[in-house]
């Protein structure tokens, strides 16, 4: 029996510490697509508290449903232009945002067509900048035998797992927010963001 993942956008602490607790990890896109989860959904901290960044997608016609794998990505309006705005907005005075600033404006550029890939390609990126040996596998939409781990994707469930405080930009305003972006950790721990990942003791029950 496999477990697989969904790709998320810019995937949350818990989701990372999952990720890079497994040998390899197994992404599934043969669901049909859910409104309400964070496939598409990021969440940051900004000057006035959590902020959600969220990547609009194309609507389908007559009601019919579509797989995870074939979502695409809306550019009627330029989200890519805001929410880069937002993550420098939020960001721009942590220790580590000039550091990885390069490496990931690109993603805000290029646009890609469907949101599974621009998920599984930004986890690459993000995996590499913190230095951590990444193996996946796309498994395919009509394999058996596979446990889908849906409680890391979604929106409305309660978050069980253990986070220890560190220093966020912003926390002497609104206190220490746990769980969000993977982008949170990095621009502020930085180098020790891999170490941080590895202590969180996950409960995803």
């Amino acid at each position: 029996m496999k477990i697989a993942l969904c790709p998320t956008y810019l995937p949350n602490i818990e989701n990372f510490s999952w990720m890079i607790s497994q040998k390899k990890v197994h992404f599934y896109g043969g669901l049909n697509y859910q409104k309400q989860s964070l496939r598409n959904r990021a969440e940051i901290y900004g000057a006035n508290g959590k902020l959600k960044l969220t990547i609009p997608i194309k609507h389908l016609h007559g009601g019919f449903r579509k797989l995870d794998k074939d979502v695409c990505i809306a550019y009627d309006i330029d989200w890519q232009k805001k929410h880069w705005k937002s993550i420098c907005s939020a960001y721009r005075s942590s220790p580590y945002f000039e550091y990885f600033e390069s490496e990931l404006y690109p993603f805000f550029q290029k646009k890609e067509i469907t949101l599974f890939l621009l998920n599984i390609r930004l986890i690459e990126k993000l995996m590499l900048l913190i230095d951590h040996s990444f193996d996946y596998e796309i498994i395919k939409p009509k394999t058996k035998q596979i446990e889908k781990l849906n409680s890391l994707i979604s929106s409305k469930k309660e978050v069980k797992s253990e986070f220890k405080e560190y220093v966020q930009v912003f926390g002497n305003k609104f206190g220490f927010l746990p769980n969000l972006s993977i982008l949170d950790l990095l621009f502020n721990l930085g180098p020790e963001t891999k170490t941080y990942l590895n202590s969180i003791k996950l409960d995803l029950n």
